[in-house]
């Protein structure tokens, strides 16, 4: 897939266009969530300094020892955030498929507070557990917190763009998403000096759980790919200035299906780039609040015809998924 084939999206335009326009670009919008549900949004507004800062403190935490690395690992199996090393996590076991550990490691943290009156148990020991942080480099939590703060105000701009597109007021999911129960996690993908064992890759095809993600991948960084409805295995291009989005399992159900959550991977570098070819990503995974109740939209049901899908409250089908990836 060539970069002028992949959708971008202008956010700045879309925000500032009048009432004729915002209906046309929200109905490209939904053209492209029946087709892939993957696009880029450009002219996003995420200031410069706050991008490169997280990346600079990302990488200088990866680029240290194990040894310090582990400092800040997740205390048990299953533990939501905090240091996972390499080869603990098989994302395509959410698939039910059987494959060796992906070939990454990463660093994961979620809300910084839970909200006032939650009292969930299962809510405050999984999505508000603690992020338990590094020690260097010093800067890492400011530098963590500020991109996540701003991938929540982003999460949430997208949002009502995909009321736009599915002809909702554009207000209509705010009340989902105002204690969003989100996570940001920033992978490594480290340059491969050990032949992959068959079948292993940087990591194995799965869809996303929540409402939508914000990828950034490393400026230039190629490895992702995705299913296109032909059942053809596409990369997608990299793209200046922009964020990758798409939308996951959750928002599928919500619109019944009329939008899909795409089956997408991170393969391994060909081989003659093998020896320089490590990759790094964030990805803040958008999750509307824990006691939010997912309903099939009216809208998104033919007449005549019965929802696909019951309710499901946001935080527990969360969890039904992520149980099923840790190795």
């Amino acid at each position: 897939m060539a970069a002028n084939a992949f959708p971008i999206f202008d956010l700045r335009r879309f925000e500032q266009a009048g009432d004729v326009e915002r209906i046309q670009l929200a109905g490209s919008v939904d053209e492209i969530c029946r087709e892939t549900g993957f696009l880029a949004v450009a002219n996003h507004g995420v200031a410069p300094a706050v991008i490169e800062g997280v990346w600079t403190c990302v990488q200088q935490f990866f680029d240290q020892s194990m040894e310090v690395k582990e400092k800040a690992a997740a205390p048990f199996p299953g533990y939501p955030y905090g240091y996972l090393g390499p080869q603990k996590e098989a994302l395509a076991k959410s698939r039910g498929e059987d494959t060796p550990p992906d070939l990454k490691e990463s660093f994961n943290g979620g809300p910084s507070t839970a909200p006032p009156g939650m009292t969930d148990r299962e809510a405050l020991d999984f999505c508000y557990a603690a992020t338990i942080w590094p020690e260097r480099p010093a800067d890492f939590k400011a530098g963590w917190q500020a991109y996540y703060g701003a991938m929540e105000d982003l999460a949430a701009r997208i949002m009502r763009v995909f009321a736009a597109a599915l002809d909702l007021p554009e207000t209509f999911f705010d009340s989902y998403i105002d204690a969003p129960i989100s996570a940001l996690r920033a992978l490594n993908y480290p340059a491969q000096t050990v032949a992959p064992q068959p079948g292993q890759i940087r990591a194995g095809a799965h869809t996303d759980y929540g409402s939508l993600t914000i990828l950034l991948p490393q400026p230039g960084s190629r490895g992702l790919e995705i299913m296109t409805p032909d059942g053809e295995w596409t990369p997608v291009p990299p793209v200046p200035d922009a964020f990758v989005i798409n939308i996951g399992d959750l928002m599928a159900r919500w619109t019944n299906d009329r939008w899909v959550s795409t089956l997408h991977r991170v393969v391994n570098p060909p081989e003659e780039e093998v020896a320089a070819g490590r990759r790094m990503s964030l990805a803040f995974f958008h999750q509307p609040n824990w006691h939010a109740e997912i309903e099939v939209l009216p809208a998104c049901v033919a007449s005549g015809a019965s929802a696909k899908y019951p309710p499901v409250l946001s935080g527990p089908y969360l969890m039904s998924k992520f149980k099923a990836t840790t190795t």
